[in-house]
């Protein structure tokens, strides 16, 4: 059905599987709208309580797919890439499931954005998380400003954005970027139990509480998504922005100018 993607149902959990093992599960134009797509789908399968998120093969997610965005022979589209990147944040943040993201390896960029905009986060100790990206010139995308503020609050959001900083699981749990930490290699497992342990909750109730407390955001997180897609594809024009692809590229440090 899906060609990045892999989605699988037991009982009332659902697990979506990022499947570009191949590219650190970087997301393309294709992934980004089989994600959006897949997120409506199961926003209205109500026999689903409880999603998991995972990454195949040795990431999460490494973000937006930077050999994508360099194709000349088939020019990466910022314009239509923006709208399946806002779909995605907010059909997340408007799921009735309770979600939950199990990272290991990488979990960057709009990688990252995906992540926070789960209900629980559980994160391998040696993790690598990052909203990286800064390092390329640009700005987060996939609701990461507002995913970031409702997590540590403005102030924090803006150090963690304008430096990029990278964060291994145990430092991000500490900052309350992720709700618990697991052994290495355990990640999957330990999301997996806590899912099984929800089916033992009152599911109907914590649905509505989170309802509840989204209710009154959706409408910010619209603004902030429609900022995002306007200001990236300003950056996108922006000679910091070809500094920093062409240093990732070159695997050396960028030099920005500020222009």
């Amino acid at each position: 059905m899906y060609k990045t993607l892999v989605l699988e149902k037991n009982e009332r959990i659902a697990t979506l599987t990022l499947n570009r093992p191949e590219a650190m599960n970087s997301m393309d134009e294709t992934m980004m709208k089989e994600l959006a797509d897949c997120l409506e789908m199961i926003k209205v399968d109500s026999s689903i309580q409880v999603l998991l998120i995972k990454g195949e093969g040795r990431a999460f997610s490494a973000g937006g797919d930077i050999k994508a965005m360099l194709n000349t022979e088939n020019p990466f589209n910022i314009e239509e890439a923006m709208s399946y990147v806002s779909r995605i944040a907010m059909n997340l943040y408007t799921l009735p499931q309770i979600t939950i993201a199990s990272v290991h390896g990488a979990a960057a960029g709009l990688g990252f954005s995906l992540v926070l905009g789960c209900d629980i986060v559980i994160a391998e100790e040696n993790s690598k998380l990052a909203m990286n990206f800064i390092g390329i010139g640009l700005i987060p995308d996939g609701g990461g400003h507002f995913f970031l503020k409702e997590r540590v609050g403005i102030s924090k959001a803006k150090q963690l954005m304008w430096s990029g900083q990278l964060l291994t699981g145990k430092e991000a749990k500490a900052l309350g970027l992720v709700d618990e930490v697991a052994s290495d290699g355990l990640g999957f497992a330990t999301a997996t139990s806590y899912a099984q342990k929800l089916l033992q909750s009152p599911l109907a109730a914590m649905m509505a509480s989170k309802e509840v407390l989204h209710a009154g955001q959706i409408k910010e997180l619209e603004v902030i998504l429609e900022k995002e897609s306007v200001k990236q594809a300003a950056m996108r024009k922006t000679a910091d922005h070809q500094e920093g692809i062409k240093a990732f590229v070159e695997k050396r440090k960028p030099v920005f100018k500020g222009e």
